[in-house]
């Protein structure tokens, strides 16, 4: 048998970043692949939440992240209806990053930590040999097998490009492209309008991220169009979402796309969490997180926390798998169990343009009403 590492991670996203961080950091031999070529666009808010920052402190990200020169958020706001908008200070200092940037330096990072890091491998088959994994994988023509006696997944999910999204998947199509010339106050903006919502943060670099979910058939035409390629993509799509609320167009109005910054994919909101599949499950191979949440990259750095946690205690043979699995399940749910639930609501509710109206008004007439339902849909702040 070839080498036998201690944990293989699949998928170097956020979440398995952060779980190959953790791990090495404890004195284990690493292995992280992923099948994709980076640096990379991918579907995401691309904000860090005030909640992150003692996870990326804990994993000895949060210098590698910080000299990236993000873009600096204290407050949020809130555009449905007509009207002005609901404003809510954020409870801490958030960041916007790019994911093009950020991932590629965490792989940095957990190089640093002495972890293998190899992108453009595909993973084709994983099983189990005696007392180790054996992990299948391809990079270019080139077939390789590895072995480890822990694996986590941590891969993404959905195509990135909007010619591979098919509407049988999901009834949502999620997109996203950086877009510039667009006046922006150190603040995370949420649009809702007929057939989906729509939200901005500045990132590094002057740019601003525009990410949205769409209803499917609300863009059925204009999805088409750009799938087959004769549309402008998934920038056309934003776009197009912004004519449909007269603030947000007006904001977008001398903005220009980014060129390479577009990517799509088809989230299934209806996925319940799966902490373990034949193996331990981290950040979007566990959940699909509710965008509502606003909270996607903290709860892909707290799933691997907690993961890893275990998963030392299992190569030091003080758990057994089956502990490991057990405890990771139960830890998963007290941790996520709230914000997932508040966050599907809020999806719910913001489906309903007819209480916009009321829902707005109340909110302004109860000031804590909107700042205890951002809380509700975040994690709790804890080091862990």
């Amino acid at each position: 048998m070839s080498q036998v590492y201690d944990a293989a991670v699949i998928g170097a996203g956020i979440g398995g970043s952060a779980a190959a961080m953790a791990l090495a950091g404890q004195g284990w031999d690493v292995l992280l692949l992923d099948g994709r070529r980076f640096p990379r666009h991918k579907v995401c808010g691309e904000f860090l939440s005030p909640e992150s920052r003692s996870m990326l402190e804990s994993l000895g990200f949060r210098e590698a992240v910080a000299a990236l020169s993000p873009a600096e958020l204290t407050h949020a706001r809130l555009y449905w209806g007509g009207g002005p908008p609901l404003e809510v200070a954020l409870p801490g200092r958030a960041i916007g990053v790019s994911r093009q940037a950020m991932d590629p330096a965490l792989h940095a990072e957990v190089r640093r930590a002495g972890a293998e890091v190899l992108t453009e491998t595909a993973v084709t088959a994983v099983g189990r040999e005696k007392e180790a994994y054996r992990i299948e994988t391809k990079c270019g023509g080139e077939t390789r097998v590895f072995h480890a006696r822990a694996v986590i997944g941590a891969w993404g999910g959905g195509p990135s490009r909007l010619s591979e999204v098919r509407a049988a998947d999901s009834p949502y199509v999620g997109v996203k492209a950086h877009f510039g010339g667009v006046a922006m106050e150190p603040a995370v903006e949420l649009f809702v309008f007929p057939g989906g919502y729509l939200g901005m943060a500045p990132v590094e670099g002057g740019g601003v991220n525009v990410a949205a979910l769409l209803h499917q058939e609300a863009f059925a035409a204009a999805g088409a169009e750009a799938g087959a390629g004769r549309g402008p993509g998934a920038a056309g799509l934003l776009l197009e979402a912004a004519g449909r609320h007269p603030q947000l167009r007006e904001k977008l109005a001398a903005a220009a796309p980014l060129p390479g910054t577009e990517a799509a994919i088809v989230p299934n909101l209806r996925r319940r969490p799966q902490a373990w599949g034949s193996f331990a499950h981290v950040g979007d191979a566990c959940v699909t997180i509710p965008p509502l949440c606003g909270d996607g990259m903290s709860m892909a750095l707290r799933s691997a926390l907690l993961c890893t946690g275990l998963a030392d205690g299992f190569l030091r043979g003080s758990l057994t798998e089956e502990e490991w699995r057990r405890q990771y399940e139960r830890g998963l749910h007290r941790e996520f169990a709230g914000p997932l639930r508040w966050g599907h609501l809020l999806q719910s509710l913001f489906a309903r343009q007819v209480l916009a109206g009321p829902v707005m008004r109340l909110a302004r007439s109860v000031p804590l009403l909107p700042e205890r339902l951002l809380h509700a849909t975040r994690l709790r702040d804890v080091r862990l």
